[in-house]
């Protein structure tokens, strides 16, 4: 493998179609504004690398990049490109993550509007991130240990599992299908309208009007705070336990929890059940 060290680049496609090349120590910065340092690139390594200019990582297969910096300036930073092994990074730009397969990433730090579009096979691990639209369309995810703040994230994903995660988002996992979330905390307003097949065990839900018009939806011993119209024309089977706030015209299914604020039933469609402790006239069972 080629190696280099301690360099500063800044030309257009300064590094175009290397193959079996380690790079360590380079900055990628300078008056001539050039792009795609890396693209249609082979077998790269990367490490303690600065990079403030655009495009870097473009239709690359086999890239291991750690201990490096991307900046605000350095946009759509890894597109199209396989086999991808991110670690100890900072992933400060906008798209930075766009139409890859087979990426890792751990203990990175994304602060990146629009990452990680149509990605798919993923595996994120003791990471933060801070995003909107995080991760739209992507399919086979695997989350362990990260905390993300933002709107609008995991929707349209697919076949995913996120464990040990805390999430603050609004619109989380709209159309979202095949998900399987466990042992952590879901804060924002409308949880996961319109999915389909998505199970929450032992996870904390926070916010208003969570888990409306939803197919196949499961809860698993979970907790509800501040959780009012929730289920609403839902198909659910749901345990819950602690107190839910309300909840609103379940079309399918049952939910039990030790008490329930308010039941609505006011359409003809709504024939779920809703099991509590504190009887209350307008509850089904």
């Amino acid at each position: 493998m080629n190696i280099i060290e301690n360099k500063s680049f800044d030309l257009e496609r300064a590094l175009y179609g290397s193959k079996n090349l380690a790079v360590r120590n380079c900055r990628f910065d300078g008056p001539a504004d050039g792009e795609s340092a890396f693209k249609e690139c082979e077998n790269i390594t990367v490490s303690k690398c600065f990079f403030n200019l655009r495009y870097p990582f473009w239709h690359d297969n086999g890239l291991k990049l750690s201990d490096s910096e991307m900046t605000e300036l350095c946009r759509a930073a890894l597109w199209y490109s396989n086999n991808v092994d991110i670690s100890d990074t900072k992933l400060h730009g906008i798209k930075a993550l766009r139409e890859c397969e087979n990426v890792r990433l751990k203990s990175c730090d994304i602060v990146s509007p629009e990452f990680g579009w149509s990605v798919n096979k993923a595996e994120m691990i003791d990471c933060t991130a801070e995003s909107e639209y995080f991760m739209l369309r992507s399919k086979e995810l695997y989350f362990d240990n990260v905390e993300f703040k933002g709107k609008y994230s995991f929707q349209y994903i697919e076949n995913s599992i996120f464990e040990n995660c805390t999430f603050d988002t609004k619109d989380a996992f709209w159309h979202s299908k095949n998900i399987t979330v466990r042992n952590s905390t879901i804060k924002g307003e409308y949880l996961a309208w319109y999915s389909e097949n998505v199970t929450l065990e032992h996870c904390k839900i926070i916010g208003t009007q969570p888990l409306c018009y939803c197919k196949g939806l499961r809860l698993i011993e979970c907790e509800m705070e501040n959780t009012d119209l929730a289920f609403e024309r839902s198909e659910v089977q749901a345990s819950v336990t602690t107190p839910i706030v309300s909840v609103k015209n379940p079309l399918e299914g049952c939910i039990c929890a030790p008490s329930v604020g308010e039941i609505i039933f006011d359409i003809d469609e709504a024939k779920g059940k809703v099991c509590c402790c504190k009887k209350n006239k307008t509850a089904r069972a």
